[in-house]
């Protein structure tokens, strides 16, 4: 059991949890304390299949926190990225769009790399830095009255920890975000992403490529060695069909829309199903509380985007803390948080409604919205400027970047 007082209490210690953590123990030295509170922690994570895309701008944060060198050698360069709209008999696939090349030069667009190996890294360093990491949920918390300086929050073994800020980083469900009253607006789409990996007989040379069919986006991610992790778009009860079939079944519906280009097929792992959805927080704060990654937004998949752009919540966030801190002011302040609210939600907004958009414009079948996408997307491939930007937006870099998304420390 816990009772105990910390500057900086982080519910959840996933991607943001932990990256939050080591920014500030890096930034603000041993004098100011910070604690995670995940029921995971001690657990083993291989079996964790998932991977994930780290963009450019995540990597650079990642090398600034000096976690990047534990899994360079197990992340896989996204060399390559081609972008197809076909219907799902097509012999062929036309290639509309292409992004070849590295952002800087030695610096490519984004990595792939499994969550158990980046999560586990995360996880030793913040052991490193002095952070606190408590095997525990956060199940309650009590609102601070008029003029209190902590926020208490109880955990699953019935401990609690007071603290000047309490982030929630616990996910899509956030039990912090709903005890604090705040609502989430937004929608269902009916659509459910099946997530695989892939072994394959022949090399992907760091290509990932990204098929528009009428039922949403077929994303072929390449993984170290000739492995892929493969994110499968469907209508919801088409979905739950797939993955329900006998393996010789489910092999020939992936095979239709995987192709032969690399060879046999064959699946690694188990087959997971994610509902998808959008919705963002009414609010990203409330008193002495902080929301960041999947407990403010969620997206749809289509870009890629959901990870990275809970990594730049969590880069703003710490940057405005370590600012305040320097000054001498309380990190809970809300006028503190409402500085990180203003640099985040409106970035939000317009990246969920950007995905939801291309998701309606894609996961549908007409002919006259294939030929206006088809007419898009080959323009932009053909106006080099323009393309460029849009590969610089997906790679986190467009904007007002926080510093750790630079590659600056705090």
């Amino acid at each position: 059991m816990t009772n105990d007082n910390t500057d900086v209490l982080i519910a959840g210690g996933g991607f943001a949890g932990l990256t939050l953590a080591i920014a500030l123990r890096q930034a603000l030295g041993p004098s100011f304390a910070v604690t995670v509170a995940d029921p995971t922690f001690g657990k083993s994570h291989d079996g964790d299949e998932r991977a994930s895309a780290i963009v450019a701008a995540a990597h650079r944060l990642f090398e600034a926190i000096g976690v990047w060198d534990a899994v360079s050698s197990e992340a896989q360069p996204i060399l390559d990225m081609v972008v197809t709209d076909s219907r799902l008999a097509d012999a062929t696939r036309p290639v509309f769009l292409s992004f070849g090349g590295d952002i800087e030069p030695g610096e490519p667009f984004a990595h792939m790399i499994e969550n158990r190996l980046l999560v586990g890294a995360l996880e030793a360093k913040a052991r490193d830095c002095g952070v606190v990491l408590v095997a525990g949920a956060v199940k309650q918390i009590a609102a601070p009255a008029a003029g209190d300086s902590h926020i208490a929050a109880t955990l699953s073994d019935g401990g609690t920890i007071a603290a000047r800020l309490l982030v929630a980083a616990d996910g899509a469900r956030s039990t912090i975000r709903q005890a604090a009253g705040i609502a989430t607006h937004g929608w269902t789409y009916g659509q459910s992403a099946i997530v695989i990996n892939v072994a394959h007989e022949r090399d992907h040379n760091g290509r990932a490529e990204e098929h528009f069919l009428p039922a949403g986006p077929f994303a072929i991610l390449p993984l170290t060695g000739c492995r892929c992790s493969i994110v499968w778009t469907e209508q919801t009860a088409e979905a739950a069909r797939i993955v329900a079939l006998p393996d010789e079944e489910f092999h020939a519906e992936l095979e239709q829309r995987f192709k032969l280009h690399l060879g046999e097929l064959k699946v690694i792992g188990a087959r997971r199903v994610h509902p998808l959805g959008f919705f963002v927080a009414r609010a990203f704060i409330a008193d002495r509380i902080a929301l960041a990654g999947d407990a403010a937004h969620v997206i749809h998949p289509i870009a890629g985007q959901g990870l990275n752009m809970g990594l730049k919540d969590v880069a703003a966030l710490a940057e405005v803390i370590v600012d305040a801190a320097r000054l001498g002011l309380d990190p809970g302040l809300h006028s503190v948080l409402e500085k990180y609210q203003r640099w985040r939600r409106f970035d939000t907004m317009a990246m969920g409604f950007a995905t939801d958009g291309l998701n309606r414009l894609f996961s549908n079948r007409s002919d006259v919205l294939r030929l206006a996408r088809d007419v898009g997307l080959g323009m932009v491939e053909r106006l080099p400027g323009l393309k460029r930007l849009f590969i610089r937006e997906a790679a986190g870099l467009v904007g007002d970047v926080p510093k750790l998304l630079r590659g600056e420390a705090l």
